[in-house]
């Protein structure tokens, strides 16, 4: 059996970003190692862990690309359910995030809005699907 159990995005501040999650998001730091290189914070069976770049280039000998608020965001996203997307939007744009798209209702119901962390990954805050 196989399980999806993890992601990491490789930023410049392990600390910053673990902060900046718990704060934007309510979730629980699980641990930074000693060297600041990787941390971890809980957000329920699927942990949300952070690598500096510079462990990312000793792990990718042709390198990556760095996610930044300058460019556009990766062709991906990383999904938060909440019940109140315009309380939890606004509590994360305190935070550091910037809107990328305020809160719509989709056609089935769903509501949905965009933001960018402060490394500039993408974020989608949204409804439960029902």
């Amino acid at each position: 059996m196989i399980q999806f159990s993890y992601t990491i995005l490789y930023v410049n501040d392990v600390n910053k970003s673990v902060s900046f999650y718990a704060t934007a998001f309510g979730f629980n730091k699980k641990f930074v190692t000693p060297d600041n290189q990787y941390g971890e914070v809980a957000t329920g069976p699927t942990t949300l862990s952070f690598a500096t770049t510079a462990l990312a280039n000793s792990n990718l000998k042709d390198g990556f690309l760095n996610a930044d608020l300058e460019n556009k965001p990766f062709g991906i996203e990383i999904g938060f359910t909440t019940d109140d997307v315009k309380a939890s939007l606004e509590k994360a744009v305190m935070a550091g995030a910037v809107v990328v798209s305020s809160p719509i209702t989709k056609p089935w119901g769903q509501v949905v809005a965009y933001v960018r962390d402060i490394d500039g990954f993408l974020i989608e805050i949204c409804t439960p699907m029902v």
